[in-house]
This record gives structure tokens, sequence and C-alpha cells, in this order.
């Protein structure tokens, strides 16, 4: 772990930094927003925005990329980043934040792409593994810091608004003086969903379902906050439960996934993500601390999720096929994405602000029933020892290193099948 930081410290520290900024956008648009009298469903419409974009982007970018070159398309993206952050309060306007979202979604990915590039780069097939852990701890790192900041400044203000605004220009700093060569860039075409869905099913579905509460998650958590009426101290600390709950299961359920059926552990997250967000709808109003609980079961559950279907869909896939498949459900995982906080801020705008954890109960439920609807059509589970190890990714992740971690998957898979070999030769020598 200490050589990779000492590696590839710059580009950690900038991406923190990205981090911070995009995580300050995103939970503040939604406290300035109720300042600016703007119901939930129109804030949908702006929470939306960004996972338009940041589709857009993951397909537009690696092309841009290839044009231009990292250097060009990184600090070009950067810098409509910050002007965008910067224009927000300036025009307080439905439409404008909306495009804003947009561009900003569109940015963040191909910042995403360029940079997780130059982490790939930077890696041996040896440290690939801890950097993508390290990288997952920076993201999640700085989506928590980003709340501290949130809860001792005023959301009415400026000041809020250029604190991104300047973290996202200085995180360009370490990551385009640091030593790490402009690596070669190259990307792999999806597959094509009929061939995805065909499979794997659950692992489809499933990722749809996930894109709806991921993007809940992201940004219609301070849209609830402020329709419930908690204060922006207590909304941070609920964005933070969130994503340190994310962190702290990766581990854990990483572990039980490369030990048992993963459609059992697929069911019973569902079913887990569900119960959180039914405590949270009976209870949370009343209690913040139920609303915790729920929250922590949700956040704790949705997130290793999106890397549990992917160990479990390539169980089923060959070793040629993974990368591909990254792509396709990065882009099903972003459709689901987008549809999320629209029905989520229609759902507030008709039965009120339980809404919210009422959809993340019927997503994650969804899932869970539909688990268990596969295991009928699927009787029969991969054998343990012929499944490809679990890796955690970020719903957040670029394609980029959507097949970073299936290299991953191959490498170890790879060497599963080495071994088991080599021991069956050495049972069979006289």
């Amino acid at each position: 772990m200490i050589k990779v930081l000492g590696a590839s410290w710059a580009l950690f520290l900038g991406m923190f930094m990205l981090m911070v900024g995009n995580g300050l956008q995103g939970t503040l648009l939604g406290l300035r927003g109720a300042a600016e009298d703007f119901s939930a469903f129109q804030m949908s419409f702006v929470m939306s925005a960004y996972f338009v974009g940041f589709l857009g982007g993951s397909r537009l970018a690696p092309e841009m990329i290839r044009r231009v070159g990292h250097v060009r398309v990184f600090a070009a993206l950067g810098s409509m980043i910050s002007a965008v952050l910067i224009l927000y309060p300036v025009l307080p306007e439905v439409w404008a934040w909306t495009l804003g979202r947009v561009v900003i979604g569109f940015c963040f990915s191909g910042v995403y792409v360029t940079a997780e590039s130059w982490l790939n780069n930077a890696a041996t097939n040896e440290t690939r593994g801890q950097a993508l852990s390290v990288y997952m701890i920076v993201q999640m790192g700085g989506i928590v810091a980003a709340q501290a900041i949130i809860s001792q400044g005023d959301v009415s203000g400026y000041t809020l608004f250029i604190i991104p605004s300047v973290l996202v220009s200085l995180a360009f700093a370490p990551i385009l003086l640091s030593v790490v060569p402009t690596p070669a860039f190259d990307s792999t075409k999806p597959m094509r969903l009929r061939d995805l869905i065909k499979a794997s099913p659950l692992a489809s579905v499933g990722m749809f379902l996930l894109g709806g509460v991921y993007s809940a998650q992201f940004g219609m958590v301070a849209v609830y906050g402020t329709e419930i009426g908690l204060s922006v101290a207590r909304i941070s600390i609920l964005v933070s439960v969130i994503y340190v709950s994310a962190l702290v299961s990766q581990y854990p359920i990483g572990w039980l996934s490369d030990r048992m059926d993963r459609r059992v552990l697929i069911i019973a997250m569902g079913a887990a993500g569900a119960f959180g967000a039914v405590l949270a709808t009976l209870f949370g109003a009343g209690s913040f601390t139920m609303l915790m609980i729920g929250a922590g079961f949700v956040g704790g559950t949705s997130n290793p999720l999106y890397s549990l279907l992917i160990a479990y869909a390539n169980d089923y896939l060959e070793h040629e096929d993974m990368a591909a498949a990254s792509a396709g459900f990065l882009f099903i995982n972003g459709v689901g994405a987008i549809a999320g906080p629209l029905v989520i801020g229609w759902g507030m705008g008709v039965i009120g602000p339980h809404a919210f954890w009422l959809l993340i109960t019927a997503l994650m439920g969804a899932v869970a029933i539909y688990g268990l609807y596969r295991m009928t059509r699927r009787p029969t589970a991969t054998p343990v020892e012929d499944m490809v190890p679990y890796t955690p990714v970020s719903p957040t992740s670029s394609p980029v290193l959507a097949e970073v971690a299936q290299e991953i998957y191959i490498d170890a898979d790879e060497q599963q099948e080495s071994e088991a070999q080599q021991a069956e030769r050495v049972a069979t020598t006289p």
C-alpha cells in the first residue's frame, strides 16, 4: 500500500480534491435549491442532468483524448467545471442549473477517464488491485470531507460555491506536474446489450435498478433533508453516513462473495437495503438516529452490490468479453441513474418527501425479488472454486477504471486456474 501511495500520491491528491469539489456541488445544490424555493420535482431535473452529462462524457471523452491528448482534455474540462461552479449562484434558475449539471457531469466523466488512465498506467500488475482500493478510499473520503465543509458554511451565500471551484482548479496541479508519463489510450467497444442481458439477466436488471438508487443518494438526499426540515449539519451527516457505510461494508461483502452462492448474497443485500429504506420511511421523520441507521443499511448494501453484480456476471463470461461487458454495465447503470431522480422528484411532489425512501425500498426490493426469480430459472450456482474473485468498483467509475477492475478479475481467475492445474498435477504424480 505504501508503495502504491509513493508512486501515485499526486494522482490520489488531485482526485481527492476533485471528489471534494464534486461532493460539495451535489449536496450544495440540493440545499440552495430549497433556499431558492425550487420544488422537489424541479430539483429532480437538476440532479438527473448530471447523469445525462456523465453518460455522454463516458462515451465521448475517449474520442476526445485520442484526438487532442490527455493533458489538453484534462485542462479544458477542468476549466469548464470551475466556471460552472461559480455560475450556479449567479444564475439561480432551474434551466441554468440543469444545463450546468449536464456540462459538469460531462466534464467530470472526461476528467475521470483521463485521471484513471494515468492511474492505470502508473500501476503494475502486482499493485493494480491495491491502487484500485486506495482510489475508492480517496473517492469516498473526498465526498465525506465535502459534507464537513458544507456543515460549516452558509448555503445562501457564494463562499461554498467558490470553494469547490478553487479545489477543482487546484486539483489539476499535482496531476499535471507529476512525473507520471502520459499513457497510451485505447477503449473497448461495449458488448451488445442483448448479449449482455442474455449472459446475465440478474446483473443487467440489477445494474439498472442500482442506477436509480445511486443517483438518489448522490443528489436527492439533500433535497429530501430540506423537505423534512433537517438542518444543514444533519443533512451533511446523513450523506456522510451513506458513503462511510459503503466504504466499510466493501471488504466483508467481498469476503462473503468469494465463499458462497452470489445470488443468495445479492438477494440478501437487496432485502437489507429495502429494510433500511423502510426503517427510514417509518421512523426517520421522528428520529434522526433511526434515519441514520436506515441510510447506513442503504449505503452499505447498494454501493457494494454494484461490484457484486459485476463479479456475478463475470462468472458467466469468457475472459475476452469481460472488458466489453463493463462498458455495457456502465451504460445500463447510467440510464437507471438518469431516471431515478426524476421518478423520486415526481413522487415527492405527489405524496411527500418520504417518496424518496419508498422508491429506494421498491428498487432494492426489486433486486431481491428478481434475484429469487432468477434462481428458479438458473437453479445451479457456479461452484465456489470456479468463481471470479470479487474486486471493489465504485459506481462513479469511468470506463477506464471499470476495465482495470476487469483486468484484475481476469488475472486473479487465471492465477486460480494455474494453481488448480498445478495442484492437480502434483496429486496425480506417482
